[in-house]
């Protein structure tokens, strides 16, 4: 709990009415709605509480004809049964929270500090309230039924082109890469001389190569180009080089370090 929620709930709880007895009723769903919808001013149904000397009370509820004509609109069962059991091993309460303004809250969170919280009572009986199986109740179940067989998706029939997704033949990316295919395929194959000056021209440019620029620089269909780089070419395995080609021992050319550094010190006697 955050601070200011702990702040919430220690406020003084007004206990004026700790001790009064309250009916926890549990209502069938289609009576809730009607209720919902009902303005506060108008008497949703009566109570009506039978004891007989001797015999467990018997309590029943009818709701009125102004809350049954409420929407949702459909034929609901007006007579019910409410089955009483006593709460001996529970403690529960009820409480309120009202405004300074005298309204009622409607939050189901801890209240802003401008409400004042009340306890309302204690449970002391629940009860379940039953529809008697009368035939609109049981009318009630079956359309009830019904309703929840009917699949969420079914087969329709339409008279008319919806242009809701437009087929195409073949994708993008599928011609995209048929004529790539198409294109290496054209690839006619050079002399295989020709082909290594070419690779030895771009080896001595850079050292390492992958197979995706050499086939670019050579214009090679890349089985005929791979056969002729195993046999000029080492195929590096290991990092930091790793999956590049490079050439072989004995076709290397590569100027050491102490023959650059003759080089460079020659040209510089000499512009002297």
């Amino acid at each position: 709990m955050s601070k200011e929620d702990k702040e919430k709930s220690d406020k003084e709880l007004d206990l004026s009415n700790a001790g009064r007895g309250v009916w926890l009723v549990k209502v069938p769903k289609y009576i809730a709605q009607k209720w919902d919808c009902a303005p506060s001013n108008m008497d949703v149904g009566k109570l009506r509480i039978t004891k007989t000397p001797g015999l467990k009370a018997k309590v029943s509820l009818s709701l009125t004809p102004e809350v049954v004509e409420l929407k949702p609109e459909g034929k609901i069962p007006t007579e019910h049964i409410l089955d009483v059991s006593v709460v001996t091993k529970q403690t529960l309460g009820v409480f309120s929270a009202e405004a300074n303004n005298g309204k009622e809250s409607s939050k189901e969170q801890l209240p802003s500090e401008s409400e004042k919280l009340y306890m309302e009572g204690r449970i002391v009986q629940k009860l379940e309230c039953r529809p008697i199986a009368d035939d609109t109740y049981m009318n009630l179940k079956l359309e009830s039924i019904r309703k929840a067989s009917v699949p969420q998706r079914r087969v329709q029939s339409i008279d008319k082109i919806v242009q809701n997704f437009k087929p195409v033949r073949d994708h993008a990316h599928n011609i995209e890469y048929r004529d790539r295919k198409k294109a290496e395929g054209k690839k006619a194959r050079d002399d295989k001389n020709f082909v290594m000056d070419m690779l030895f021209n771009a080896f001595e440019k850079h050292q390492y190569y992958n197979i995706k620029d050499l086939v670019k620089i050579t214009k090679q269909p890349i089985g005929y180009l791979k056969e002729i780089l195993k046999e000029v070419c080492d195929y590096n395995m290991k990092n930091p080089h790793k999956n590049m080609w490079e050439l072989k021992k004995e076709y290397r050319h590569y100027k050491s370090d102490e023959k650059k550094e003759d080089e460079k010190s020659n040209s510089d006697s000499e512009s002297e």
